[in-house]
């Protein structure tokens, strides 16, 4: 449908700086990380302090009733780490609350239907959510900064409200029919009845307030404390099974990080549950097949192409089900050190559950879908159990003990091309970061046919169809077939930092170290931001 729709050509300039730059889907989101350089943070400081940003300026994709993962590059220690904060089932969960329906059609794993969609939409769909969790053992085992400063400009943020863009009403207008069934994300999602419209600010709700309180008491009050009985309360009375002992239960796991190599180089990932393996697997058989004597063209992208079916067929028959469909926000960092972060976290669907508590303001995840409803299983549902699948691809790339760059995606099944493709293209042939991502892309992934952008040119698309059967689609905001990265890079010898948003993404950008202002911005004409 969308094979030559828009007629312009859309590209996108790195953001670069001696002392750090912060990359992500939201501009906005990556200032906020950039004021923690500015006050002495390093890139887990600024990392963490974006990620919190994020949920008042994107609340659709993250906040702080998501999960995730943290890939984190230690610079003095010479070593990598990764945070595993992905969301638990509530100990008491029953099958019994998931009664299959085959008039209802499959979720986004391919697990069967639901009665009511339960393990989709609604309170049912919650799991314990690790971000919060996550995100401040990052900074207490790795950051400088205390928690206050770092979530200084979130709170600037949502007490400001959600800035409305056509972007934002569309984010909205996808998921209104949803979001109207929950009253609170109906107050604030569709004032009136109807998507909120561009030019203005929405009030989150109680979502400054429980920053605020996070800020002031810190995470054992979101999970022991106040905000923790306010979030078990209304879970609780919407038909969750989550208590306050699932929240005071909850800890993020910290382990070694899944390790790849290419051209040199260490490929560190979230480990085997993400979409770690993949990469590695397909870069692989990039490694085995791609011939570097030949510029880049279509033997490139037939390669990575062909790397990646395998990778993801390898995928389907251990793992069966695969998610198609679900939207996630990455961000890198990167500090004058050599610290780099790669974070990838979510609400699993746009707007998760679609489920907003009263008393907190926060939106929460729908990852009870990651679960088979069915006895029986492996990833059958199961009290207490974690997430242990999932598309997210926060990377690091190493060589010689200093970090080069870290890359990551959101987009579903989208990201490990796309995280994969970035890598490749850096270390195969060499080019900057901006060269990477204004390059047109191909997607692919175990299908009978591979996507493939028309900007790659006629030739390159004459060349592959000898190969591949190809859909033809233009890489757009809407929808995002070919994923929507942000990362950042380092030059080993100088030192110096840059970074890059999605080029197909509006609002994404990369900024550079400096103080955090409501008022700043790439139309105040700062040299720093690209938007």
């Amino acid at each position: 449908m969308n094979k030559n729709i828009e007629q312009w050509h859309v590209h996108k300039r790195a953001v670069a700086s001696e002392r750090g730059v912060v990359a992500s889907q939201n501009w906005m989101a990556a200032a906020a990380g950039a004021d923690a350089l500015s006050k002495g943070g390093n890139a887990i400081d600024a990392a963490v302090a974006c990620a919190f940003a994020l949920g008042a300026v994107e609340p659709w994709m993250c906040g702080l009733g998501g999960s995730g993962y943290m890939v984190i590059w230690l610079a003095a220690e010479k070593r990598a780490t990764v945070i595993d904060f992905q969301g638990t089932l509530p100990q008491t969960i029953s099958l019994d609350d998931y009664p299959l329906d085959p008039n209802v059609p499959e979720s986004i794993m391919g697990f069967p239907g639901v009665a009511d969609n339960a393990h989709v939409v609604g309170y049912r769909s919650i799991t314990v959510p690790g971000a919060v969790s996550g995100l401040t053992t990052a900074l207490e085992n790795h950051g400088n900064l205390a928690l206050d400063r770092v979530l200084g400009p979130a709170l600037q943020l949502a007490e400001r409200g959600m800035p409305v863009d056509w972007f934002a009403t569309l984010q909205i207008a996808l998921e209104a029919g949803e979001l109207a069934k929950f009253p609170s994300s109906a107050a604030t999602y569709l004032p009136g009845g109807a998507p909120a419209q561009p030019e203005q600010f929405l009030s989150l709700g109680k979502l400054p307030a429980t920053l605020k309180r996070l800020a002031e008491h810190g995470p054992r009050d979101f999970y022991q404390g106040q905000t923790a009985e306010r979030m078990a309360a209304d879970l609780q009375a919407g038909g969750s099974r989550i208590t306050t002992d699932d929240l005071a239960a909850y800890r993020p796991v910290i382990m070694a990080p899944l390790v790849g190599h290419h051209r040199g180089a260490e490929i560190y990932t979230a480990g085997e549950n993400s979409g770690g393996r993949r990469l590695n697997e397909a870069l692989q058989y990039v490694a085995q097949h791609l011939d570097l004597d030949q510029p880049i063209g279509a033997h490139t992208f037939a390669t990575y192409a062909h790397g990646l079916n395998k990778a993801f067929t390898s995928h389907q028959q251990r793992l069966k089900p695969v998610i198609n469909a679900g939207c996630t926000s990455h961000m890198s960092a990167v500090d004058g050190d050599g610290n780099m972060v790669a974070l990838t976290y979510t609400l699993l669907n746009r707007f998760g559950s679609k489920v907003m508590l009263p008393s907190t303001g926060m939106l929460m995840n729908n990852s009870v879908s990651y679960f088979d409803p069915r006895p029986g299983f492996p990833t059958t549902m199961a009290g207490g159990k974690r997430i242990n699948s999932s598309n997210m691809c926060p990377t690091v790339c190493v060589r010689d003990d200093q970090a080069l760059f870290a890359v990551g995606a959101s987009g579903a099944n989208h990201i490990v091309p796309c995280t994969m493709q970035l890598t490749a293209l850096l270390l195969d042939y060499g080019i900057s970061l901006e060269d990477a991502f204004n390059r047109p892309r191909i997607d692919a992934g175990g299908r009978t046919s591979i996507r493939v952008d028309p900007a790659l040119g006629q030739a390159v698309i004459d060349q592959l169809a000898t190969e591949f059967e190809l859909e033809i689609a233009q890489n757009l905001v809407f929808p995002k077939l070919y994923s929507c990265p942000s990362g950042v890079y380092r030059d080993p010898v100088s030192g110096h930092t840059c970074g890059m948003g999605d080029k197909a993404n509006p609002v994404a950008g990369a900024v550079a170290e400096g103080p955090f202002s409501l008022d700043s911005g790439a139309d105040a004409g700062t040299p720093s931001v690209r938007a």
